[in-house]
């Protein structure tokens, strides 16, 4: 297994970790937490760049890495609900747009088409991270201001915008046809 290929499976191991120190009340628990996400979501940045840059692709990252990252966010958005700083019908529209993309892609993929990430894809799981990290270090009382609130919804939006942008392209996708970035 390659290094980009461990580093993708250490992100997926993460889950239950962030998931437990969310959920076990400990003196400073929820900077734990957040810092334990953060840190697990920028191995997704490294293991990409090695893969490329060493030429170790491979199937078990490529199919890996989307799912651990879906996981990682979504899980630490759930948990951050009974913190009181993520909005449930937020989240649950995140959730939504996951399951909806993540059909159409298996859709595609029925059919022998591969659906590529998206600029839009990638950027709104960026935005998703930060939000995710700002509302566990407001949870975590890092500042009195409700900067969550309005981070998460921006997160909302744009995951919703790359939702659409999935399914605008998917018809051509669909048809075999090479969709533009």
């Amino acid at each position: 297994m390659t290094l980009p290929d461990q580093l993708t499976l250490a992100r997926a191991l993460a889950v239950p970790v962030v998931v437990v120190l969310f959920a076990w009340d400990f003196t400073d628990h929820l900077y734990w937490a957040t810092v334990v996400f953060a840190v697990a979501m920028a191995t997704d940045q490294v293991d990409g760049w090695l893969a490329r840059r060493w030429n170790q692709t491979s199937a078990f990252g490529s199919l890996l890495d989307p799912i651990a990252d879906k996981v990682l966010v979504l899980a630490t958005l759930v948990m951050l609900i009974a913190q009181g700083v993520a909005p449930a019908w937020m989240v649950a529209a995140i959730v939504a747009r996951e399951i909806a993309v993540s059909g159409l892609r298996l859709a595609a993929l029925e059919r022998g088409v591969v659906m590529g990430a998206r600029d839009l894809g990638k950027l709104k799981t960026w935005v998703q991270t930060l939000a995710a990290v700002v509302a566990g270090l407001q949870a975590a009382g890092a500042w009195d201001t409700d900067v969550a609130w309005w981070v998460l919804l921006a997160a909302t939006i744009l995951t919703w915008i790359s939702g659409l942008d999935y399914a605008r392209v998917a018809p051509r996708v669909l048809r075999g046809e090479r969709a533009a970035t």
